[in-house]
């Protein structure tokens, strides 16, 4: 695995990101991404955008039913990364990646 991947997490503390996630999604992919379970997550890393370093990104990767352009209906690896910013009155989320999967990926919880 990758030496920037952290899965230094218990269930709890993904389940606490989650709910972060959740509580703000109000797009198209608002099923796919409401849908998320613990069992999806995979790893976090460091944000490495200059002046942000200090931000952790959550990647998760649910397995989903999706219809291609055909019509042909097949189960797609959806690579998901979000930055979960606390903020003192609350907290802001980020959908920074939503993509088919595009390289392997380890899940912690599976």
């Amino acid at each position: 695995m990758n030496l920037h991947y952290n899965q230094n997490y218990s269930k709890e503390e993904i389940d606490a990101v989650l709910d972060k996630i959740k509580s703000c999604v109000s797009s198209k992919q608002k099923s796919i991404l409401l849908q998320l379970k613990t069992e999806d997550f995979c790893h976090t890393l460091q944000n490495t955008k200059l002046g942000y370093e200090y931000e952790v990104l959550y990647v998760f990767v649910p397995q989903v039913q999706l219809f291609n352009a055909d019509g042909v209906e097949g189960t797609v690896d959806v690579y998901t990364k979000f930055n979960v910013i606390d903020l003192p009155n609350g907290s802001r989320t980020v959908v920074i990646s939503f993509h088919k999967r595009n390289k392997p990926i380890d899940y912690l919880f599976r």
